[in-house]
């Protein structure tokens, strides 16, 4: 496909120039037919000369084209003048030196072909490296800028590393300082340790002794403890024993306090008993009250004196029973709250 652009693109660069070299029709027509047939190894047709020049009518490359196939023909007729010769042996001569011209051209023409396409090939495969060479070129320096960054990269972490190494041996000469500051300080504190462990042992002689000391009170005071357990013991027995004898006379105590309870009980019912009794008659001295206050009214309302009837002696009497009917009815009734 390529070679077929590269030979139409050829062609038109040639006709372009032939347009400029040749301005009369004719001669142009005349000269694209000798290009397509010699060069280009293609018979011309006349749509094919009207389609790549596009100048005068469809006849002109018609006319053209019949010339230029005629003067071929003309040409390549071979003609043997030689005075000792008969005319049809110098014709017949004629046509085979213009056959075998014929076959030479050709074959020449063949061989032009394959040339021009080994020639192609070549330049195809020549493109193709190129290409491939180009590709390779681009991959080149595309490694070559990776690696110049990788090798950019390297050198600022070799900067770093310096950097790095330059700030460790610092802090490493600080800790050393450090380590013989620290080295002096041990010393003071064991210095320090010593002197407390003299101390220390000193005092815990003496806590040794204390203990001592302490331990044999220690011994009295169990001594002293175990007598006042055994004093506590007895009184402990005692108070048990009074206990016992306490809960016996409470015992006593609470079954006199119950006979005594249950008496007062009985008590109780037969005063309730009497209560009742006296209850039933102060109802009924009620009921008199009541029919004497409406007799009363009675005579009160018949007489409608003003003035205030002294009591005689026939209404008096029941008067004073009622009085003394409810006198023994609250007696009753105080022995009964006792």
């Amino acid at each position: 496909m390529s070679d077929v652009l590269s030979d139409e693109t050829r062609l038109a660069a040639d006709i372009e120039r032939l347009k400029v070299e040749f301005p009369k029709t004719r001669e142009l027509y005349r000269e694209v037919c000798a290009l397509l047939f010699f060069r280009f190894g293609v018979a011309p047709t006349a749509n094919r000369l009207y389609n790549l020049v596009r100048r005068g009518t469809m006849s002109t490359p018609a006319s053209v084209l019949s010339e230029f196939w005629a003067e071929l023909r003309e040409k390549s007729r071979v003609r043997i003048e030689h005075p000792d010769l008969p005319a049809d042996l110098s014709e017949a001569a004629g046509e085979l030196i213009g056959a075998l011209w014929t076959r030479a051209s050709t074959s020449a023409q063949a061989e032009l072909t394959a040339l021009r396409e080994e020639v192609e090939a070549q330049r195809a495969d020549a493109e193709q490296k190129v290409v491939a060479a180009r590709d390779e070129l681009g991959r080149t320096e595309t490694a070559l800028e990776q690696r110049t960054a990788a090798l950019l990269a390297a050198q600022v972490e070799i900067r770093e590393f310096e950097r790095q190494q330059a700030q460790e041996a610092a802090t490493r000469k600080a800790l050393e300082t450090q380590i013989k500051r620290l080295g002096e300080e041990a010393g003071a504190r064991e210095r320090a340790l010593e002197k407390v462990r003299d101390t220390f042992s000193r005092d815990l002689e003496k806590l040794r002794e204390t203990a001592n000391r302490a331990e044999e009170r220690l011994r009295a005071t169990e001594k002293r403890a175990l007598l006042e357990i055994d004093r506590e013991r007895s009184a402990v027995a005692k108070a048990q024993k009074e206990l016992t004898e306490a809960a016996k006379r409470a015992d006593k105590r609470e079954a006199d306090h119950r006979r005594t309870v249950d008496a007062l009980q009985a008590q109780q019912g037969d005063a309730r008993h009497q209560t009742g009794v006296l209850q039933g008659k102060l109802a009924a001295l009620e009921a008199a009250h009541q029919s004497l206050q409406k007799q009363v009214k009675a005579l009160r309302g018949t007489t409608r004196s003003p003035a205030r009837r002294v009591p005689t002696a026939e209404s008096s009497p029941p008067v004073r029973r009622a009085a003394r009917k409810a006198a023994v009815g609250k007696m009753a009734r105080a022995k009964a709250r006792t």
